[in-house]
């Protein structure tokens, strides 16, 4: 997720919560005693409406920032009623599954981690599923799963997203934030930008700055 419209007047706030697999592990059998129901088709990410149950949650947690003994003694509660309500949701089932598909679902984490903290670097599926001691067939279906795309196509949206950031609030021009992110190419740059923004780079940039 990235958000890119926020301002002092209008902020985006947001609340980022860790699921421990451990913990949610446990859980699992408590919730569904009866074993995993069978699941459709999976996605890379899931949007929820927000239920009540689940916010109250989530502001309980929160609300022990306040509170510096609350965060040792109930923070840890909150975050065990938040695991439990998310597992009851639609999507709870595939939390559940996620979190049983064990080390190769991590390992591709890894990847993931490691790509997003050097998207300008070149390697080959082969390099990244060596990384995480994955073979290349075991390592794509993964991946895919887990983000929708193959992880060139996934290493391609970084770039193109830091680009973007990059000359619409860091003040850099086009080739410059192409160089950054990993381009040699300001032609395969532009058409890869229009691809996946809708609008060459400049006409994007002025279309946003506009709004602001």
């Amino acid at each position: 997720m990235q958000t890119i419209q926020a301002s002092t007047s209008e902020p985006f706030l947001g609340v980022g919560v860790y699921l421990d697999p451990h913990k949610i592990a446990a859980l699992i059998p408590k919730v569904y005693p009866d074993g995993l129901p069978k699941t459709g088709r999976r996605s890379a990410s899931y949007v929820l409406e927000g239920e009540p149950a689940l916010i109250g949650a989530v502001a309980r947690l929160v609300a022990c920032l306040d509170e510096p003994g609350d965060n040792g003694l109930l923070a840890s509660l909150a975050m065990d009623e938040i695991f439990v309500r998310l597992l009851r949701t639609p999507i709870g089932v595939y939390v559940a599954e996620t979190v049983l598909a064990g080390s190769d679902v991590q390992r591709v984490a890894k990847a993931i981690d490691w790509l997003r903290s050097h998207f300008a670097e070149s390697r080959t599926i082969a390099e990244l599923a060596a990384m995480v001691h994955l073979s290349e067939s075991s390592f794509r279906e993964y991946f895919k799963s887990v983000t929708s795309m193959s992880p060139l196509q996934y290493q391609k949206a970084l770039r193109l997203q830091e680009a973007r950031r990059l000359m619409l609030s860091g003040g850099r021009d086009i080739t410059t934030a192409c160089r950054l992110v990993g381009y040699i190419s300001d032609s395969q740059f532009s058409r890869d930008y229009s691809r996946f923004f809708g609008n060459p780079p400049s006409r994007d940039i002025a279309k946003w700055k506009q709004q602001q």
